[in-house]
C-alpha cells in the first residue's frame, strides 16, 4: 500500500519500542532508515542489521538529541551518508521521573522540557535547510495523549512538554507550508513499551489504566506505524498541522 522506495528516513529514538517499530515499518515498506540512540547501542546496531537483511540501507547516529552540537554532528553523518533528508520522525523522549508539581526542582524541569521539546526544536532545525534546499519534506512529531490531558500523577513536566510538541507542530506547519514541507503529529496513549517500566509505572497501576481504555488493551508499538506510514506518504500529500490520536478510544472511556 505504502512504498517509500528510495526514501531516507530519520527516526529519532529508534532503538527500541515505538521507534523501533517505526524503523522496522518504514524499511518493510522500502525506506533507508537511520537509526538513532542515545544509550541502546546493541539493540541499534541489532535494528541496523535487520533493516540490512531485508535489502535496505541504515545508518546509526548517537548522540543527545538536547544538545546542538551533537544534534549537528548527526545530521552532518547523514548528508554525508544519504545526500538527504525525506521524512524526519521526531520520536525520542522521556518521562525521566513521575514528580508532582511540588517536587519539581528546576533542574529535572529543565532535563525533562530538553529531552522532550527541546530536542524537537533541534533536530528540526538542523534538517531544516536539507529539505528546504529538496523543495519538500514530511516531519512527524511524537507527542501524547498527556498534551490533551495533562497525563497522569507526577507528569506535570512531561505532559507540559509534549503540550508544547503540539501547539510547535500547529506552529511549525504555517511557518514551513511555503517550502512544501508538511508537519504532523501522532498523539499514542498507553503503549506497552520499556519507557513503562516498573519505576515509572508499576504493573498494577499500567494494568488497571489498560482496562479503563475502550478497547481493553494497552497498545503496542506497532499500533503508531500505520498513522506514521500514512502520515509519511504520498496519500496524505495535503496534510498539514494535525494530530492523529492512536489510544484505543482512550477519550471515549
Amino acid at each position: 500500500m505504502f512504498s517509500f522506495e528510495g526514501k531516507i528516513v530519520w527516526i529519532t529514538g529508534s532503538s527500541t519500542g515505538i521507534g523501533r517499530a517505526m524503523a522496522l515499518g518504514f524499511a518493510r515498506n522500502g525506506a533507508n532508515v537511520v537509526i538513532h540512540y542515545n544509550n541502546s547501542e546493541k539493540a541499534a546496531l541489532s535494528l541496523a542489521q535487520e533493516i540490512e537483511q531485508m535489502g535496505k540501507k541504515s545508518l546509526v547516529v548517537r548522540g543527545d538529541v538536547s544538545d546542538k552540537n551533537q544534534v549537528d554532528a548527526m545530521v552532518s553523518k547523514i548528508k554525508e551518508r544519504f545526500g538527504r533528508i525525506d521524512v524526519l520522525i521526531n520520536n525520542a523522549g522521556s518521562m525521566i521521573k513521575r514528580a508532582r508539581f511540588e517536587e519539581v526542582d528546576e533542574a529535572l524541569w529543565d532535563r525533562i522540557i530538553n529531552v522532550n521539546l527541546k530536542s524537537v526544536f533541534l533536530v528540526t532545525k538542523a534538517v531544516f535547510p536539507m529539505m528546504k534546499a529538496q523543495g519538500k519534506g514530511k516531519i512527524i512529531n511524537i507527542t501524547s495523549v498527556a498534551a490533551k490531558n495533562g497525563g497522569g500523577a507526577g507528569s506535570i513536566t512531561y505532559a507540559t512538554a509534549k503540550g508544547g510538541i503540539s501547539t510547535f507542530t500547529r506552529a511549525l506547519a504555517r511557518d514551513l507550508a511555503d517550502y512544501n514541507i508538511l508537519v504532523n503529529a501522532i498523539a499514542p496513549g498507553l503503549i506497552r513499551t520499556p519507557f513503562h517500566n516498573p519505576e515509572i509505572t508499576p504493573p498494577q497501576v499500567f494494568e488497571k489504566m489498560a482496562s479503563e481504555i475502550l478497547l481493553k488493551r494497552a497498545g503496542t508499538p506497532e499500533d503508531i506505524v500505520g498513522a506514521a506510514l500514512f502520515l509519511a506518504s504520498d496519500y496524505a500529500d495535503y496534510i498539514t498541522g494535525e494530530t492523529i490520536d492512536v489510544n484505543g478510544g482512550l477519550f471515549m472511556s
